[in-house]
């Protein structure tokens, strides 16, 4: 059925519902009307009101009820299925079976394998010979086999990684229905054009000739790629292409080399786009770290981008020898270098101090490579880290200048003549140079050579046998314009002229920024040492590593896989197929499309063919559904019959009380009780919707409503001095609560009171296990005997004890003056209360020496506290009534007793809510002093 998946078995029948209007005029035939006879006794009969009435003719909406139950017995003869079996048409004829198996077709291959696998059983039902033609594979031989083999054969197909070449498959599809003769053709298309889409239509129309030809497409989702991967400097993008409409949006996912999640990012497609882009706004760190974008929920390999340190955004440093950086920016020598580098690099300039001590730094940030701008003379130190620096990877790039000119230093690629060369001028026959070449086998390699670029002056290289395999670049006369060589794993590249335009306009040009680009590509991977690019054999290709399949997913590398060179940049192919290739430590991605590639969506217009659909359920017989809705639309017609005919109201009427009480009595038994959980839910949502300090009820009301007063005071502190505006303290019971919804709970220990249950403390040890913290106040400091260990000895302390006796409690130790509880809000000594003289007890941290520990002015473990334990009652000290005054007065009553209390609060509280962050940031001091910054 035209645009329904929906065919029948028996479509004749549903002429019968032509029927359907004789049926409406057969219903609304009336019966002839009575003849009236006069009969005057029957003015007696007048005044008595009829008790049933009988319309003259069958309402419409009953006849209507009719009709559609007819209907329905209409189409249920006819066979109705759902979803049917779109095969071709029954033939003798060999089936030949075109596959579409490029990474296009890996998101619904499974519904690909399904429809074939249903076209080689009629096949094999009408005992006919299967041909199976993977379009990737244009050297395969195409021969008839049985249903059964095609069928085991068809299982061992999978998706290939890389787009597929319809057209090169032609010449042998041509060469066998040439021997074959008739046959019917099934193509079970993608609808994807990678390219070259409307060629193989053409083609494919010109082979065919009178033969049967099938298309399935539709009925799938159309596929997705991802492509041009930028990190810029402020965000990651990625473009989204999808080849047909349909899809409206999605989430791309980002992950690192371990297939950790850094970050998701959303993207939607316009009505009628074909592209869209997704953008990650993530720390420089974190995009560094992202190895691989894929589109959640799309299984191709097209749906994947690799990155590989090409994607990085280096932190590059570019130090200056001239003297007027900071005076004249506009005329610095960085100023081409860092609007050319800032599109794909973090810059950081060194115009702060000597180039010296700006390298020394640079070099203790590890910066993957470092720019100097006519730096003359090194010293030795620095010209030894730098070498050892290089050993390991980095990239040291260096321009001529004034400076280097006259400068003896062997820190460049190539040995170079004292004094510069003066090309042009009132004092020199020579004429300003222009650029001739880029060495086939340098970084530059495959750029356009540019011919408007001038070069008026240059540092020489003195000439050797070597001299040639380090140019990079050349000028018409022969003379170098950009040297390098490996050295170690990493890269020396000198400019012959400055990096401003005093020597040449080559820093104006375009070209410069993709010759910066080709050179900071090489930060970080380059791993081969050499003497020169050109005498490295091992450098120009690499071997595969880990390769994708059709479905995204890494695997070994295929045995068709082959080594490709280091600066690849195009598409997988079959020899390429899509995945990391090199070593472990520095791969280079290779991926499914090319940034400038796009994908559309396949026009078979032009073919003769008939179209069919992908299904993904199967075929569903609707005969019981009509049969069954007719049979109730029956027994609704009789049910209004018999109400009509008042019937139906007598039983009702003789029934009516019977009814009424069976209705309640089902109403009563099917009616929701109240539980816990609906209260349950009431407690989630009212300690969820703002944080919340909690207490535990003790069942004392004088302590509750103290501890209540107090935490409430502590909540209003909190909001008038910080940024946390909490609310309402809620008292809980630990053996019925939730406890995971309180960053805090303040409990106040009363002498002699029973011991919780045995649930009530698993939870709280639970509690404290995943990160909670319970402060324990025994609020009677000034009760403990004289002595050391008086403390230890009050009544509240004894009750503790016999608490805690059953809990997992850590080592404790009284807060030491270096803890970061100290230190996360207000500095403080001490933690007073209503009391002043009792100890403040934490979890024990890890010892540290002496002279270690004086260097660092705050610790913190690798978590909050669990427990805290006082004695000098902190929620007495907070309690304040209703009109704004204190509740209980302090002893010994010192004048900022009561605020210290408050400042004690709210370090614990920020500590309960943020760690130990400060411990980190009052380290600060230290960790800048041991970085030289």
């Amino acid at each position: 059925m035209a645009g329904l998946p929906l065919s029948f078995a028996e479509p004749m029948l549903l002429l019968g519902l032509v029927s359907l209007p004789v049926l409406w005029w057969l219903l609304r035939v009336m019966p002839p009307r009575p003849r009236r006879v006069e009969f005057p006794p029957t003015r007696l009969l007048f005044e008595i009101a009829p008790k049933e009435e009988t319309p003259s003719r069958t309402p419409w909406w009953l006849t209507l009820l009719r009709l559609l139950a007819a209907a329905l017995v209409i189409l249920a003869a006819a066979g109705p299925i759902w979803n049917p079996q779109t095969g071709i048409a029954a033939s003798k004829s060999p089936l030949v079976i075109l596959l579409d198996d490029g990474w296009s077709a890996a998101a619904s291959w499974d519904a690909r394998i399904k429809a074939a696998d249903e076209l080689i059983t009629d096949a094999d039902s009408d005992r006919r010979g299967v041909a199976l033609v993977p379009l990737s594979e244009p050297a395969r031989d195409i021969t008839l086999m049985p249903a059964g083999a095609a069928r085991v054969a068809l299982r061992q197909f999978a998706p290939k990684p890389y787009s597929v070449d319809r057209v090169e498959t032609l010449a042998t599809l041509g060469r066998f229905l040439k021997a074959t003769g008739d046959c019917d053709i099934a193509w079970l298309s993608d609808g994807v054009d990678t390219g070259r889409g409307s060629e193989f239509a053409e083609g494919l129309g010109k082979l065919i000739e009178n033969r049967s030809l099938t298309i399935f497409e539709g009925g799938a989702p159309s596929a997705q790629a991802l492509v041009a991967a930028e990190n810029a400097a402020a965000k990651m993008t990625v473009k989204v292409l999808r080849a047909a409409n349909g899809i409206a949006g999605g989430i791309v996912r980002a992950v690192d080399a371990k297939g950790s999640p850094i970050g998701e990012a959303r993207y939607n497609f316009g009505p009628q786009e074909r592209e869209t882009e997704a953008s990650f706004d993530l720390p420089v760190e974190l995009r560094n770290d992202i190895a691989r974008l894929e589109i959640s929920g799309e299984r191709s390999a097209g749906a994947v981008q690799l990155l590989d340190k090409r994607w990085r955004r280096r932190a590059i440093g570019v130090v200056s020898g001239a003297s007027n950086d900071t005076a004249q920016p506009l005329l610095a020598s960085t100023f081409y270098l860092s609007r050319a580098l800032s599109p794909f690099a973090d810059i950081r300039l060194g115009d702060r101090g000597a180039p010296q001590q700006v390298i020394a730094q640079f070099l203790d940030q590890r910066l993957p490579m470092i720019v100097l701008a006519d730096v003359g003379t090194l010293s030795p130190e620095i010209r030894e880290r730098l070498n050892a620096w290089i050993e390991q990877g980095g990239v040291l790039l260096r321009f001529a200048g004034p400076r280097l000119a006259q400068a003896d230093d062997d820190l460049v690629p190539v040995k170079l003549r004292r004094g510069g060369r003066t090309l042009g001028g009132s004092l020199t026959w020579e004429k300003p140079q222009h650029m001739a070449s880029f060495a086939a086998d340098g970084p530059f390699a495959g750029l356009t050579v540019p011919k408007d670029i001038t070069v008026n002056r240059q540092v020489l290289a003195e000439p050797d046998a070597v001299l040639a395999t380090k140019s990079w670049a050349s000028l018409e006369d022969g003379t170098p314009l950009v040297t390098g060589e490996h050295h170690g794993k990493g890269v020396i590249s000198l400019f012959h002229v400055g990096a401003d335009m005093r020597w040449s306009d080559l820093p104006m040009s375009g070209t410069f920024v993709e010759m910066l680009r080709r050179l900071v590509d090489m930060s970080g991977y380059t791993s081969k040492p050499g003497p020169g690019v050109a005498s490295d054999p091992t450098a120009e290709t690499v071997a595969p590593l880990r390769t994708l399949d059709g479905f995204g997913a890494f695997g070994p590398p295929p045995s068709t896989a082959k080594p490709m060179p280091a600066d690849y940049r195009d598409r997988g192919t079959v020899d390429h197929p899509p995945g990391l290739y090199g070593s472990a430590e520095s791969p280079i991605a290779v991926n499914t499309l090319a940034s400038a590639d796009r994908i559309a969506p396949l026009d078979t217009s032009g073919l003769r063919a008939r179209h069919a659909s992908y299904t993904n359920t199967e075929p569903r017989d609707l005969r019981g559904i009509l049969l069954s809705s007719a049979l109730a639309l029956f027994l609704i017609d009789a049910i209004v019959v018999a109400m009509l005919g008042a019937g139906l109201a007598a039983l009702l009427r003789r029934r009516a009380a019977p009814a009424v009480l069976a209705l309640a009595f089902m109403l009563a038994a099917i009616a929701p009780s109240p539980t816990r959980a609906e209260s349950n839910d009431d407690f989630a949502i009212k300690a969820t919707s703002q944080t919340r300090l909690a207490y535990v009820v003790t069942g004392n009301a004088d302590v509750d409503s103290i501890v209540r007063a107090g935490l409430s005071g502590l909540t209003l502190f909190l909001a008038q001095r910080t940024a946390l505006e909490a609310g309402d303290p809620v008292g809980i019971d630990p053996a019925h609560d939730e406890l995971a919804f309180f960053p805090l709970i303040y409990w106040p220990i009363v002498p002699g009171a029973p011991k919780p249950p045995q649930d009530a403390i698993n939870k709280i040890d639970a509690y404290m296990k995943q990160g909670g913290t319970v402060l324990f106040d025994t609020r009677d400091a000034v009760e403990a005997p004289p002595g050391d260990n008086g403390a230890a000895q009050t009544p509240g302390m004894q009750t503790l004890r016999e608490l805690l006796a059953t809990l997992d409690v850590p080592e404790l130790e009284p807060v030491p003056r270096e803890h970061v509880l100290t230190k996360t809000f207000y500095l403080l000594r001490d933690f007073p209360g209503r009391f002043n003289t009792g100890q403040t007890w934490v979890e024990a941290l890890p010892r540290e020496d002496d002279d270690e520990a004086a260097q660092h002015p705050a610790r913190g473990g690798d978590g909050v506290s669990p427990i805290i334990i006082t004695s000098n009652d902190l929620a007495g000290a907070w309690a304040i009534r209703p009109d704004g005054q204190p509740m209980l007065p302090l002893t010994p009553g010192e004048p900022r007793q009561r605020e210290f209390a408050f400042r004690a609060g709210v370090n614990i509280v920020m500590y309960t809510l943020t760690g130990n962050y400060k411990a980190d940031q009052v380290h600060a001091p230290a960790l800048i002093e041991r970085l030289g910054q």
